[in-house]
């Protein structure tokens, strides 16, 4: 039987993607949709003090297409908390105009293997950068879940330990080449939702979305052995932008 690899395990991860229910807004007062208004921007405020200490971090997004309207992006030590974020936007005045359309718990992962002989994963800071990272400053960002297959001869899990590093090392030199131009999260998700991992990518500008995941589709690893959910894209907004942006009123 092959043997599982390791992980490192960081924080956890909640995609909390939300639509307005346009009807329901439409119908409400003026007064409603200021209270309601005022209830999330009070709450996004608290959401995002939490990246000035070292507890966790925190993005707000606008998404296009149909899917979802807006992203909480929450990092978390624990689920507890992850349930907590997602409490508190319950309780507001805006939640009965928030539809929840799709959501996505993980938690930060890497390889075991970057657990080198001698290297203290809890003091290292590079590793401990990469489990517990802050939100790249990139305004940017596509999410989607995937899973390695298990089909016939394309049995990812049937694979020698050996086979397996080899085929990651060829698809991690594709990612390597856009180092500077996209930046990703990548989270494990077996056992904690539908898919296997969820990747989040950032990125200046969209379209590096587009090149990386169409090269690294002819990769063997993704061409032989990945099957993708939905792709999510959209673009950061500052808290204090938020109403602006997002042109509630």
């Amino acid at each position: 039987m092959p043997e599982a690899p390791q992980t490192l395990d960081g924080w956890y991860v909640l995609h909390d993607f939300r639509t307005l229910d346009v009807k329901a807004w439409q119908s409400a007062s003026a007064a409603e949709r200021t209270e309601a208004w005022d209830s999330l921007e009070e709450l996004l405020l608290q959401y995002d003090a939490i990246n000035s200490t070292s507890q966790g971090s925190f993005g707000f997004y606008q998404m296009a297409g149909h899917k979802a309207d807006v992203l909480f992006l929450h990092f978390r030590p624990t689920v507890a908390e992850l349930i907590d974020v997602k409490t508190k936007l319950q309780k507001t005045s805006m939640a009965p105009y928030l539809q929840s359309p799709y959501s996505y718990v993980s938690v930060v992962e890497l390889g075991g293997y970057l657990a080198k002989p001698g290297v203290d994963v809890e003091t290292d800071e590079y590793l401990q950068s990469r489990l517990k990272p802050r939100i790249p400053e990139m305004d940017q960002i596509c999410f989607y879940p995937m899973s390695k297959r298990r089909d016939g001869q394309d049995n990812w899990y049937m694979l020698p330990t050996e086979d397996r590093a080899k085929l990651m090392r060829s698809h991690g030199m594709i990612g390597r080449t856009y180092a500077e131009k996209v930046k990703q999260i990548i989270s494990g998700s077996m056992g904690l939702d539908d898919w296997e991992w969820g990747v989040t990518l950032f990125a200046h500008d969209p379209l590096e979305f587009k090149k990386i995941v169409q090269e690294m589709r002819f990769d063997e690893v993704s061409a032989r052995f990945a099957d993708f959910g939905v792709f999510l894209v959209g673009c950061r907004v500052k808290v204090e932008d938020a109403k602006r942006s997002w042109d509630i009123l």
